[in-house]
């Protein structure tokens, strides 16, 4: 058991499992499918993340280091979150990025999703948790990986 601290931007309590993106996430190739289709769920969509592609991540703790990709991110992001079928949290090991901040700030306030974001947590955080490993997450901005 580990835990780190980070900066608390959004959301509450929860404990769930892990899926790790090694890399910047790209929202639009990632969520974007499943946006499209108003899935209830969303699978991991971009080829070029192999650390989530196929994956479920809906429910799930995303663990990253920031998003990437074009201005629409945030958007993907609030539409994800609008549908339910959302990450149950976003860790950042490092600042968030304005495009994933944008799209939960815009979920909590348009959609008054339950979406939890915590940055700042470090690379050691990200070197630590692995996909599959249960996490806990206080609103204080406290990770522990269980």
């Amino acid at each position: 058991m580990k835990s780190f601290k980070g900066r608390f931007i959004a959301g509450g309590n929860f404990k769930g499992e892990a899926v790790v993106s090694r890399q910047g996430l790209n929202t639009l190739a990632t969520f974007q499918k499943s946006a499209l289709t108003r899935s209830k769920e969303v699978i991991g969509s971009d080829q070029n993340n192999p650390d989530v592609f196929g994956k479920k991540l809906t429910g799930k703790v995303l663990c990253l280091p920031q998003t990437i990709g074009s201005t629409t991110g945030g958007l993907v992001i609030q539409t994800v979150c609008s549908l339910k079928a959302n990450p149950a949290a976003f860790l950042f090991s490092e600042h968030i990025d304005s495009l994933a901040a944008s799209g939960i700030v815009l979920a909590k306030v348009w959609e008054n999703s339950d979406v939890i974001a915590i940055d700042l947590l470090g690379q050691e955080f990200l070197d630590t948790v692995k996909t599959g490993d249960t996490v806990e997450i206080k609103e204080d901005g406290t990770v522990t990986i269980l």
